[in-house]
């Protein structure tokens, strides 16, 4: 159930997302799924008026920084990105000959899938977001450093500008150098 605490209320604001694959499963721990789940937010860049403003892909989750601008709703959207990129990981996990954990990934997301009525086979995304609006420039920034600073956390980097699936490249060391494109607050 969704509560009214979880909403997009403004729907053109910016908003720190967050993705999280079922059950936690490590699929970005495949570049292949990380480069995927890129693809789809670059054609929402191209096409739905999506705007990133700072992301990060870790091996289960991915926060997006993120507004959207007219006609596009910004709930639509991220709905389209979740819906085309799980279809999309799904394939491709079926497809990989060297995908050493396809059984056990394609049971997870077929379990998961079989006990929500909304989906009809698999279910790769949860189905919450999480959204915080960015109202100000104090939330804004917390934000970008949590967004930031999870591969340090996590112990995967010493340096933020050094993990490569994350818009950190771009605000430390300089515009367009990352695997999307940034519109820059």
């Amino acid at each position: 159930m969704f509560r009214a605490g979880y909403t997009i209320k403004d729907q053109h604001a910016i908003h720190f997302v967050t993705f999280t694959v079922v059950q936690w499963a490590d699929v970005f721990s495949r570049h292949l799924y990380s480069d995927i789940f890129l693809d789809s937010i670059r054609f929402c860049q191209e096409t739905k008026n999506l705007k990133v403003h700072a992301w990060c892909i870790m091996s289960n989750h991915v926060h997006l920084i993120c507004s959207s601008s007219e006609p596009n709703k910004l709930s639509d959207t991220i709905r389209d990105v979740k819906g085309y990129s799980s279809k999309q990981i799904i394939k491709a996990i079926q497809e990989n000959e060297k995908e050493s954990r396809k059984g056990w990934l394609l049971w997870l997301f077929s379990s998961a899938g079989e006990h929500n009525k909304r989906n009809k086979n698999y279910q790769f995304w949860q189905h919450t977001n999480h959204p915080i609006a960015c109202s100000t420039t104090q939330i804004l920034k917390s934000r970008m450093d949590y967004v930031h600073l999870n591969p340090v956390r996590a112990n995967i980097v010493t340096k933020a500008e050094d993990y490569y699936y994350s818009s950190a490249l771009d605000y430390y060391k300089g515009d367009h150098l990352g695997q999307l494109k940034i519109d820059y607050l």
